[in-house]
């Protein structure tokens, strides 16, 4: 099933069906309770630490709700909550993502995380949630993901892990008890924390600080909030901090304050009409120079690839959200085979110029075949239009799936995107139905 998932691009049973006792076997191994959860989610990430070893690990994780409002008349009740709003019907899912921190290329989902909130739950309030342990709340997966996490990726012998998260991640119980001497984090402040020893709180301290140097950023358009396609320039400050023990948590729990470095990110002359890019991060990795600052701003900026992996999961290109299944069980158990074709998707648009990446990580041997015989009338008459990419490497693959997308081939154009890509695996997998077809036509049968 995840084959034909990969190869369509959607999680729409009918659409990746072939005929109706396909579409009726997928439905039934959906449905299937002995196909549990753990065991998928386990199958995600015994791939992932397979990429790993020696290498620094980006160990990215977020949260994403999957919504299911337009098809709650015909849902199964049993075991559906509710998502942010609080009113619409769906789940949340918490994936961990696998980063080399030299390149940025997504290797895998070290873990997921999925579940429900009872729309019943008594409110914040009734449950007294800020005195409540970290176990105990929702938040307690940023802790989770980090130790599941840690513990994949030193299985598949991960040289050094840096886990990084937005600023839902920036919990004083995460400082405390997830960094080591194999594991660091790395996270965008959520609150202007008290300084042990210090009259200035850390945003004051680390406004005052000189700035160090310039860090360039190129920002995609975001029509939801107004913001404009620009390069943006960032003042860098940095410093060392020992942040404050909340008043809220035990003293026979977690230390009085923890020793972290801190790194502000602030635009220089933003549009009059927009908003300045202003990130404060902290992290366990020691930032006492430029350099390490800038290395800091370079891994915390690619966090943004587990927001495309949202983005191909949910409206570029799987849809998941679409589906026509009736119990949440069964949606749940396709949406660990999307998210693993999603990361294959993330993996073609983000490896498209190294030339050191094998086409294995995307293809099978009998589609590298397909794009082989493909590739003759692929590329056009002249030197610029011609593959640049050695054959058999993910680059060479992803520049014909992009020609089948409607790229143009030229070096002068914008690279292919996430949608430029969708189209041309859909494109792609309508040719290797037939090729396989004629393949299997050579064959006598009686």
């Amino acid at each position: 099933m995840y084959d034909s998932i990969a190869q369509h691009q959607t999680v729409v049973i009918r659409q990746i069906s072939r005929n109706r006792a396909e579409q009726v076997a997928y439905y039934r191994y959906l449905e299937n309770e002995q196909v549990t959860l753990s065991e998928l989610v386990r199958s995600l990430s015994d791939h992932c630490q397979q990429q790993v070893s020696g290498r620094h690990i980006l160990s990215i994780s977020d949260t994403s709700e999957i919504n299911l409002q337009a098809h709650q008349g015909r849902l199964n009740p049993k075991g559906l909550g509710v998502v942010g709003n609080n009113k619409d019907v769906g789940f949340f899912i918490h994936p961990t993502l696998a980063l080399d921190a030299e390149t940025g290329f997504p290797l895998g989902l070290s873990h997921l995380q999925l579940w429900s909130r009872d729309p019943e739950r008594p409110d914040k309030h009734q449950r007294d949630y800020a005195k409540l342990p970290i176990e105990q709340k929702e938040s307690y997966k940023w802790l989770d993901s980090a130790a599941q996490s840690q513990r994949c990726l030193a299985m598949g012998e991960a040289k050094l892990i840096t886990h990084i998260g937005d600023r839902e991640a920036d919990l004083y119980e995460a400082w405390a008890t997830v960094p080591d001497r194999y594991n660091h984090l790395l996270v965008r402040v959520h609150q202007d924390r008290r300084l042990f020893g210090k009259s200035q709180s850390l945003y004051s301290y680390l406004s005052a600080q000189p700035c160090e140097g310039t860090y360039s950023l190129k920002l995609v358009a975001e029509p939801r909030t107004g913001r404009t396609e620009r390069e943006a320039l960032l003042a860098v400050r940095c410093a060392t901090v020992d942040i404050q023990r909340p008043a809220k948590l035990k003293a026979d729990q977690y230390p009085a304050s923890l020793r972290l470095y801190a790194v502000e990110a602030k635009e220089v002359n933003p549009p009059l009409t927009e908003e300045p890019v202003h990130w404060r991060l902290l992290t366990s990795h020691p930032v006492v120079a430029i350099e390490q600052a800038l290395q800091v701003l370079q891994w915390y900026c690619w966090r943004w690839r587990i927001e495309q992996l949202f983005a191909t999961l949910k409206l570029a290109g799987l849809d998941i959200e679409a589906t026509q299944l009736e119990s949440v069980e069964a949606i749940q158990r396709l949406t660990v085979l999307a998210l693993s074709v999603a990361v294959r998707t993330l993996q073609m648009v983000e490896g498209r110029d190294n030339p050191d990446i094998p086409a294995s990580v995307a293809f099978c041997e009998s589609q590298q075949q397909c794009l082989t015989q493909l590739a003759p009338s692929l590329q056009g008459r002249t030197q610029k239009q011609q593959n640049p990419y050695p054959l058999a490497f993910l680059p060479w693959a992803t520049w014909l799936i992009a020609r089948l997308g409607g790229w143009s081939g030229y070096r002068s154009q914008r690279p292919p995107e996430m949608p430029t890509v969708v189209h041309g695996l859909r494109r792609f997998e309508a040719i290797f139905i037939g090729w396989k077809t004629d393949l299997a036509g050579l064959v006598c049968t009686p």
